[in-house]
């Protein structure tokens, strides 16, 4: 197996892994459909600003050139993994281990307009990001690979967060 394959079965071991705490966690706690769907909306509205603080301190490790070759696939490929989860929660109603009725539930109008609001900002800062790039590259070169890594990351960073701001102040507002 190459490099890249075995950076991606861990990142994605990684994710399993999570997602079977999660599943166990979850097992205690609300009786009815509806109380487990206002407990998982506020669990997400605390868990997405930690998910954003991961997911930007992750850089940090791809940042260090002082890795092997190896050590660098790993970190590339968790990152991608990572972002490619990311990605799929704010396009989807998250929660994917939960019974449909719940995650009917938990993606209320409020929600989904919560949800766009952010997708918008991340692609937004995206093309910022891309328009900032392209006027580096007229003075440096820049890998096309470097170019994307910051790109995504920008962009999901941002929608990330300001997702996590605005179901903040939805339930503090309730």
């Amino acid at each position: 197996m190459d490099d890249f394959t075995i950076g991606f079965l861990v990142g994605l071991a990684a994710v399993l892994v999570i997602a079977a705490i999660i599943k166990l966690r979850s097992r205690k706690g609300p009786t009815t459909v509806a109380e487990k769907a206002e407990d998982l909306s506020k669990r997400r509205a605390r868990m997405l600003p930690a998910l954003a603080l991961i997911f930007l301190s992750q850089q940090g490790a791809y940042l260090s050139h002082a890795s092997s070759n190896t050590a660098q696939t790993i970190k590339i490929s968790a990152w991608l993994v990572l972002s490619v989860v990311l990605i799929a929660a704010l396009a989807t109603k998250g929660f994917w281990f939960e019974p449909k009725a719940v995650r009917d539930l938990i993606d209320d109008e409020n929600t989904r307009a919560n949800r766009n609001d952010a997708m918008r900002l991340g692609f937004l800062v995206s093309m910022a990001a891309a328009i900032g790039i392209y006027f580096m590259t007229m003075f440096d070169n820049m890998k096309a690979r470097e170019s994307i890594h910051i790109i995504m990351t920008l962009g999901i960073a941002a929608a990330l967060l300001r997702w996590a701001y605005l179901e903040r102040r939805a339930h503090r507002d309730a």
